[in-house]
């Protein structure tokens, strides 16, 4: 087995974990809850576009689409009242992944990261339904957590995928520089990375160094940082150094 298959078959059973995760959130949630983490959405909003992106997702790798696809014409319908969107939403989690289960990695298909394989689908929504597995969990007032193996490859996963985000979070032309440096250390696990803001863009690395700015948490805390769950000035992070710089990454690298 390659290791693109094994990195596959990984974020293959991550996916499954993580609907799983958010189903067993959901049994104990008021829909009508506003999703404080997401201003505007109630939690039936959170379900309805979670459950529209596994049925969109899951039906581009379906088809293998050069392109992107929209929802309509991949025949995507949501429940007309929040009463069906457990079932609705437990159907479409089953189909996303019998869809990855399926389709091998190195198939050549539209992505909108830089990865232009079925491989980016599975990764991408290991991370997009354990952020708003959080989401739905922050509604009901709790403190979620990552598990460290999906958060050590979604620190990962979100700096690789950032810069092609531009398209549709503009903000993100903005992570420019005179080559300041961001630090991102875990506290819990060996893992560290560094984040150069650079005349063209950003760059980055694993590892850390001498920093501008250097944010220490675990790396559940970190991953719920750059995904814009959590603010710099959570009491589980430990900030220092330049608080200006880091305020101007979050405000800008939120997608």
């Amino acid at each position: 087995m390659t290791g693109q298959q094994q990195d596959h078959d990984r974020h293959c059973a991550a996916v499954e974990a993580e609907i799983a995760a958010f189903a067993a959130v959901l049994a104990e949630a008021d829909y009508a809850r506003p999703v404080p983490t997401c201003p505007g959405w109630t939690t039936a909003d959170l379900v309805r576009h979670l459950g529209g992106v596994h049925r969109w997702a899951g039906g581009m790798v379906r088809v293998r689409t050069p392109r992107r696809v929209g929802l309509r014409d991949l025949g995507v319908t949501f429940p007309p009242e929040s009463g069906g969107l457990p079932d609705w939403f437990a159907e479409g989690g089953a189909a996303l992944v019998g869809a990855l289960r399926t389709v091998d990695p190195g198939t050549p298909m539209w992505t909108w990261g830089p990865d232009p394989h079925a491989s980016f689908w599975a990764r991408r929504m290991v991370h997009e339904t354990a952020v708003h597995r959080c989401d739905a969990e922050f509604a009901l007032g709790r403190a979620p957590v990552v598990d460290t193996a999906v958060a050590l490859d979604g620190v990962a996963e979100f700096l690789v995928n950032l810069p092609s985000a531009a398209a549709f979070a503009p903000k993100v032309e903005n992570l420019r520089g005179d080559d300041e440096t961001l630090g991102f250390a875990a506290t819990d696990v060996n893992a560290s990375w560094t984040v150069r803001l650079e005349p063209e863009g950003f760059t980055w690395r694993e590892g850390g160094g001498a920093a501008e700015v250097a944010v220490r948490g675990t790396v559940s805390d970190l991953y719920l940082l750059l995904w814009g769950r959590l603010r710099p000035v959570d009491p589980r992070l430990e900030v220092d150094g330049d608080a200006a710089l880091l305020e101007h990454w979050v405000e800008n690298s939120a997608i």
